[in-house]
């Protein structure tokens, strides 16, 4: 029982044990702010709504039901984690932003994260207030007048703030990166509801389909870490140098590439972009003569599960490629290794060097690819062998990969403290 001794380890650690704590402390408050709702809002008709759109019952799920209730922090952590897209993409426009992200000390990188910060607060207040403003129209919600909407914009304003506050609080006192530890808490929020949801509506003639689906779930689950933590480590050779008495370099080491560099954000863009055209044509679907008719049209043509798989296959496909030329230069990279007197063996500094990471980044970015559009559709295809969608999460899709990645980032952070005190020991 190795990792009941781990456990019993971490708690006997004063500072790790209050760090833990710190963390669990902030999960607290967090799930308290999710049920304050927003003053002067009625919740009764939200639920046929969330069950009409699937774009907010998924971000229903990211913000662990703080969404369902309008509460105070119904946005979650979305307008921060929009900005620090958008600002990630700006370094492809502006080279002095490049600059500051990639190559400039830590100072700049504090400048940008800051831009980040101020960049939250528009999109916030402007998120809020499109919400509202849908939910008034599809007659979710009654309707405001104007010194509500602006106490509910500035409302779930502050508290998206406060969430990201709470999240760098983590990130500095805690353990692990707080702003993916606060989705992860949101998600797992959600397992009480559904297994409420599987007790109240058990069947025993379901009990193969459900056998089936965490089944399925677990050899998902392990392909999803398989993938995560492979790398293809590119052999790296440092020249000796002698300076002075001493002599540096002689050493080979690796450089590790990341099967799925890109992470969970061309899902992200993927839905974003998918769910759209049918939430427009939902809205036109009333209107006269052939604005109503092509609206309809194309509802019913995002409603085909064969369309809106293959459609959504393809898109977390290639923007795979696209966030990833975002965030990996191979040119910087290979320009790094030269002035560092680093090369790969068989291949020269410079240009050289950036072609051949070119050519091994694509080809292991195709598996990479293929694996997140596999795991983007899969709730789709489990759902409809196995009739069950209360345990989505574990079947695919976004909030697996978070739960999945956060998880093994926060163990790896948890054995480096531990390994750190026993060398202190020793």
């Amino acid at each position: 029982m190795e990792w009941l001794n781990k456990v019993i380890q971490v708690f006997r650690i004063h500072d790790l044990r209050k760090k833990i704590l710190f963390v669990l402390g902030v999960f607290v408050v967090f799930r308290l702010m999710a049920t304050i709702p927003m003053p002067g809002i009625n919740i009764e008709n939200l639920k046929a709504f969330f069950g009409q759109f699937q774009v907010f019952g998924l971000l229903n799920i990211f913000t662990g039901g703080a969404l369902d209730n309008l509460s105070i922090v119904m946005l979650g952590l979305g307008p921060y984690i929009t900005a620090v897209i958008i600002m990630q993409l700006l370094t492809m426009i502006f080279p002095q932003l490049e600059r500051m992200y990639k190559e400039e000390g830590e100072a700049s990188r504090q400048k940008f994260n800051q831009y980040g910060r101020i960049l939250t607060v528009p999109l916030a207040m402007l998120q809020g207030y499109a919400m509202l403003a849908l939910f008034q129209k599809q007659g979710a919600i009654g309707a405001l007048s104007p010194t509500t909407i602006l106490t509910s914009i500035v409302t779930v304003s502050a508290g998206c703030l406060l969430l990201m506050w709470l999240g760098e609080l983590i990130t500095e006192r805690g353990i692990g990166n707080g702003v993916s530890l606060l989705i992860f808490a949101g998600i797992v929020a959600r397992v009480p509801v559904s297994i409420k949801e599987t007790v109240v509506k058990w069947d025993p003639s379901q009990l193969p389909a459900y056998l089936l689906f965490f089944g399925m779930a677990l050899l998902i689950i392990a392909g999803v870490v398989m993938i995560n933590e492979g790398r293809r480590n590119i052999p790296v050779s440092y020249a000796k140098r002698v300076r002075g008495m001493r002599m540096y370099g002689g050493v080979s080491t690796y450089l590790p590439l990341n099967v799925n560099p890109a992470g969970v954000i061309p899902i992200i863009f993927a839905l974003s972009l998918m769910l759209f055209p049918g939430m427009i044509a939902n809205f036109l679907s009333g209107a006269p003569g052939m604005v109503g008719n092509i609206a309809q049209y194309v509802g019913g043509l995002f409603e085909n599960p064969w369309v809106y798989g293959i459609l959504y296959f393809l898109l977390v496909c290639l923007f795979t490629y696209f966030y990833t030329a975002v965030t990996f230069d191979p040119k910087s990279i290979a320009a790094n290794l030269q002035k560092m007197g680093g090369f790969v063996p068989g291949i020269r500094p410079g240009e050289s060097t950036a072609n051949f990471l070119y050519y091994i980044l694509n080809r292991i970015l195709l598996i990479g690819a293929l694996f997140l559009g596999t795991i983007a559709i899969m709730p789709s295809i489990i759902g409809g062998v196995t009739g069950i969608t209360v345990f989505s999460f574990l079947i695919g899709g976004t909030a697996l990969l978070i739960v999945v990645s956060v998880v093994l980032e926060t163990m790896r952070q948890i054995n480096a403290q531990l390994q750190m005190r026993e060398y202190e020991t020793f």
